[in-house]
């Protein structure tokens, strides 16, 4: 089970839970101290682990993946889409042109790429799921947050164009909407909020894990998260 942004947050959550229910876990993300600390942690817990310390910006590096999935396990279980940047908050004539291309590349194209590279090796599983996590900013049409959301709305259409051609195969893809969340992302938007008044990563564990079990049906959904 791959999870990117898988050093903090919700793809902290998810690697650690997904370990505990016996998955092997991929994880990927740039910090490496944190992964090793992830690791420590998910082994503690009985679970294993593979560390997969990579920019998401370095395309090669993601092309290399499926070559080094196949030759060790020859198939992919799953793929939880966690990581993303929120890029500058500013109106949309404002946003400089590296600020555009950095939002695109790591919210939009590495998943995209990712999807690209996977998409054999997921097929190959008796159960392939996808999970991306976007986010309401894509449809409240909020002034400032245009980068953030434009990026989010493209990766609901990417996964659920990526589902209708699923149909008929064993994978499942869908697109998790955390909402207002305690993560290091929500409280640099919101620097004067209480984190203690929102949802703890750990609250959406149970829907994340039922959306990348074999036993979920469900494909080409937005799902939201409820507390």
């Amino acid at each position: 089970m791959l999870v990117t942004g898988a050093s903090r947050g919700i793809g902290r959550a998810a690697a650690l839970a997904l370990g505990a229910c016996g998955a092997h876990v991929l994880a990927l993300a740039r910090d490496v101290d944190a992964l090793e600390k992830l690791d420590d942690e998910i082994r503690r817990a009985g679970g294993s682990a593979t560390l997969v310390p990579l920019d998401l910006t370095d395309f090669a590096g993601i092309d290399r993946l499926q070559g080094t999935l196949a030759q060790r396990w020859g198939r992919l279980d799953g793929l939880f889409g966690n990581a993303a940047i929120l890029g500058p908050l500013t109106p949309v004539t404002h946003l400089q042109p590296r600020a555009w291309d950095d939002l695109l590349a790591i919210n939009v194209t590495a998943n995209w790429r990712l999807l690209r590279v996977l998409d054999p090796l997921l097929k190959k599983s008796d159960a392939g799921r996808v999970l991306f996590v976007s986010s309401g900013s894509a449809h409240f049409n909020r002034p400032y947050w245009g980068g953030y959301a434009i990026t989010k709305a493209a990766l609901e259409v990417l996964t659920f164009t990526y589902a209708a051609e699923c149909n008929g195969t064993n994978i499942r893809a869908n697109v998790l909407n955390p909402g207002p969340t305690r993560t290091r992302m929500r409280a640099e938007a919101f620097p004067g909020e209480d984190p203690e008044t929102l949802p703890a990563p750990e609250e959406l564990v149970p829907l994340i894990t039922e959306f990348l079990s074999p036993e979920c049906t469900r494909t080409g959904e937005l799902v939201n998260f409820r507390h």
